[in-house]
């Protein structure tokens, strides 16, 4: 296989971000377990060093929870202008070896470099240098993966973690994909994982036994992303500017609250904060998303699509509510509320369209 024909991707990935910065700035910190977050009964891990996760200390976990699987944890308060300004100096190191970046997280990002790998000998060595780059001038880790999509470069990134450099190309893509996990599958979470698994889908290999129209029937559109994967297909391309798929807001309350009339009032004003956010954003969507998440850490979400957008706080709040009513609480207390707007419409339109194309929704094969 012609590899010359291909896209070069590279995904680049900060290990422990956070935790990293504490550990580069505080030299007392390095090589201890410690972990980015308020050591109180409402806090939440935001990073934790490899030192912490040995112990299984992992982000967004309760601080509670990580104290009591890494007693000699040390909780480091978090500082964002600091991890905003490493983010900028590792971003401007991507800038000098591709012009399309796309950026998926303050330290995580997509580069293609097809139209520059060759003045490097290999997509690989732009890997190396971008990696030696970033440990000598900022002072930090960063794992890569490449090949020849987003999807394969993505999983090749995780593999070898942390300070991992791992290659996929072409003619091992579908070996590779074989021994997956499905659980590493791109959109697999961990309530598809179970379904799978009851399935008899464990590895990537046995995704690609099923057929296309299985697929669908059991998971519905995201079947055909789950086909093509398997495959070792994903043709989407490195965008400069993502595309922003929901706006949200959320708020964590002072104290686990139980009072349906209390929660109403948070929403109420959750709802004016959510307004805020969708002008400037000039976004309108179709379909409002209810998070609740309870005292125990348990979160649920529930969805309303609509065929009109949601513009109007009456609209959005009537909507909540109404979400929020239907929750059977159990008894339980709520910690944190959200509201998320979805279902674009640009992307509603978009998608419409390309349904009249039904190449489009022909799976290519290699």
């Amino acid at each position: 296989m012609n590899f010359d024909n291909y896209r070069r991707i590279l995904h680049l990935d900060l290990d422990a971000f956070f935790a990293s910065v504490e550990q580069r700035d505080n030299p007392s910190l390095q090589g201890k377990a410690i972990a980015v977050g308020l050591n109180s009964a409402r806090g939440v891990v935001a990073s934790a060093s490899y030192e912490a996760r040995k112990f299984g200390v992992r982000s967004s976990m309760p601080s509670s929870v990580a104290a009591r699987l890494c007693p000699n944890l040390i909780f480091v308060p978090g500082r964002m202008d600091e991890y905003k300004k490493a983010s900028a100096e590792v971003f401007e190191i991507f800038s000098r070896y591709a012009n399309l970046i796309e950026q998926v997280s303050i330290d995580e990002a997509f580069l293609d470099v097809t139209d520059v790998w060759r003045d490097y000998g290999y997509a690989m060595e732009i890997a190396k240098l971008i990696k030696a780059d970033i440990r000598r001038e900022v002072g930090l880790i960063i794992s890569a993966g490449v090949s020849y999509n987003k999807f394969l470069a993505k999983i090749a990134s995780d593999w070898r973690k942390p300070d991992g450099l791992c290659v996929i190309h072409p003619d091992a893509a579908l070996k590779f994909i074989d021994r997956l996990p499905v659980k590493a599958i791109w959109g697999v979470g961990p309530v598809t994982s179970q379904k799978m698994e009851s399935l008899g889908i464990f590895t990537g290999k046995d995704l690609r036994e099923k057929d296309l129209s299985f697929l669908v029937e059991q998971f519905g559109s995201s079947g055909l992303s789950y086909y093509n994967f398997a495959r070792g297909i994903d043709d989407r391309p490195v965008r400069t500017e993502r595309i922003r798929k929901q706006v949200s807001a959320e708020i964590t309350l002072s104290k686990d609250e139980g009072n349906l009339n209390k929660l109403e009032d948070t929403l109420s004003e959750l709802t004016d904060y959510l307004m805020t956010r969708l002008r400037k954003n000039d976004f309108l969507g179709r379909s409002l998303t209810l998070k609740v998440r309870f005292h125990n850490f348990k979160t649920i979400t529930r969805t309303q699509t609509s065929n009109s957008v949601f513009n109007e706080k009456a609209q959005i709040l009537k909507t909540a509510e109404s979400l929020l009513e239907k929750i059977d609480f159990n008894h339980q207390t709520v910690r944190l509320l959200g509201i998320a707007i979805g279902n674009r419409l640009e992307e509603d339109t978009e998608n419409m369209l390309n349904l009249g194309d039904m190449d489009e929704l022909t799976p290519r094969l290699l």
